[in-house]
């Protein structure tokens, strides 16, 4: 129940709204957004994980799954903010940071170290920091502020479950 909550709030859902917007002219490139057109996709993403959050009966079994979407709202919080202060943080990074910083932390809570799965994040997370660079969507400013806003929003709620 829960994968099926996840996936249709995060994935289906959201891609369905971008090719709405799309096809309505909002939105002019999926991965080359200005400000401009930034800001209705975070905000609806932000709205979706609120929904998640809030009105799944899933998380009572996993709170883990609860702050790692918590802490995903909270940074869709934050880059909502970067647009809106007119700066142009990473998305991308802030997805995969969040992620790397969630899977070291299930390790510590767990007591169980997922050594190939750190590994494996680290090395995604050079991946996407040097394909974003290669690609010149970003500077490596906005590189590290998305980083610091993945790895930020999902330390805010360690306190609470670690």
């Amino acid at each position: 129940m829960i994968l099926l909550q996840v996936g249709i709030l995060t994935l289906l859902l959201p891609l369905s709204l971008y090719y709405l917007f799309y096809s309505m002219g909002l939105v002019k490139s999926f991965t080359e957004a200005n400000l401009k057109e930034r800001k209705i996709p975070i905000m609806i993403q932000a709205v979706l994980l609120f929904i998640l959050i809030k009105f799944s009966s899933s998380f009572d079994t996993l709170p883990e799954l609860y702050y790692f979407f918590l802490g995903g709202f909270l940074s869709s919080i934050l880059a909502f903010l970067a647009v809106s202060l007119k700066f142009k943080a990473s998305l991308h990074m802030i997805a995969i940071c969040s992620l790397a910083t969630f899977i070291y932390s299930l390790s510590l809570h767990l007591q169980f170290y997922f050594i190939n799965s750190i590994a494996f994040i680290i090395i995604a997370t050079g991946f996407v920091a040097s394909s974003r660079l290669y690609m010149k969507s970003h500077t490596p400013i906005e590189l590290i502020v998305g980083s610091c806003i993945g790895v930020l929003s999902q330390i805010a709620f360690w306190h609470f479950w670690l």
